[in-house]
């Protein structure tokens, strides 16, 4: 099995690109782009607790789907479902499998880039609390403006895309959300339609006044099986920074993107 995918990848690597997996390689590259994509995203990460002795798997359902409002300006709707499961974590009882809090964000974003190139999008946030269970989630309803900027030149895009979401209401007994995410970003693609890519996604609770810093490190490859285009990609993250009992040291990531050219 291993050798088999080992030469499918070989041979997609070898046939020559076209420009469709070109322009394909660089909308992936591009959070905003005009294009239909539903990627499913794994992170495993280990050490939580005082005794490094909890650990979160998490499968990001992360679909977006762009509309043309007109002539001129996209609607990108990008929404994040996390499927939790949670081992041996401070402060609960059981392990847990369930439905985590989703986020979905829409950005309004010109369908031409600027004159010196950049590429940009802004718009709302909202955190919906939809935990199948309440250590799942926060409980809390929250709402927010969120941005991105970007520019790609050549093989590469840099940018960086912020939020901030603050709770409008939620179960009384639970912590208020005051949370800014930052999520600076560069990738650079190789001529195979191979992308390297590195980012961290920052985020600072301002209740609690902690930080927590994931640095990624990926690399993906783009893919034609039959009719579907895909892009697969492994990578490692490393905690630079996590609040008390969070997690630590090195954590994995895989990806799997399902593309829909129109």
């Amino acid at each position: 099995m291993f050798a088999g995918a080992c030469a499918l990848v070989a041979q997609a690597q070898q046939a020559p690109p076209t420009d469709e997996q070109v322009e394909l390689a660089k909308k992936l590259a591009n959070p905003v782009a005009n294009l239909i994509s539903v990627p499913l995203q794994y992170n495993s990460d280990k050490n939580y607790g005082e005794n490094d002795e909890g650990g979160v798997s998490r499968l990001n359902i992360q679909p977006v789907v762009p509309f043309s409002l007109n002539a001129d300006w996209n609607l990108i709707t990008r929404t994040i479902i996390p499927l939790v499961n949670q081992k041996d974590l401070p402060g609960t009882t059981h392990d847990k499998f369930g439905l985590g809090d989703i986020t979905a964000s829409q950005f309004f974003s010109p369908k031409q880039p600027t004159e010196r190139g950049w590429i940009w999008g802004a718009g709302p946030v909202e955190l919906l609390p939809t935990a199948s269970n309440a250590n799942l989630g926060g409980e809390q309803w929250g709402v927010g403006p969120t941005a991105i900027l970007l520019k790609q030149f050549g093989p590469w895009t840099a940018g960086g895309l912020v939020n901030h979401v603050w709770s409008v209401s939620g179960v009384d007994s639970r912590s208020e959300i005051n949370a800014t995410f930052l999520q600076p970003f560069v990738s650079y693609i190789l001529p195979t339609k191979t992308t390297l890519g590195l980012n961290t996604e920052a985020t600072y609770d301002w209740v609690t006044d902690a930080w927590s810093v994931p640095v990624n490190l990926s690399v993906s490859q783009l893919l034609k099986l039959g009719p579907q285009i895909l892009q697969v990609g492994v990578g490692v993250r490393y905690w630079a920074e996590s609040p008390a009992n969070g997690p630590e040291g090195w954590g994995l990531r895989a990806t799997l993107t399902f593309l829909f050219p129109k």
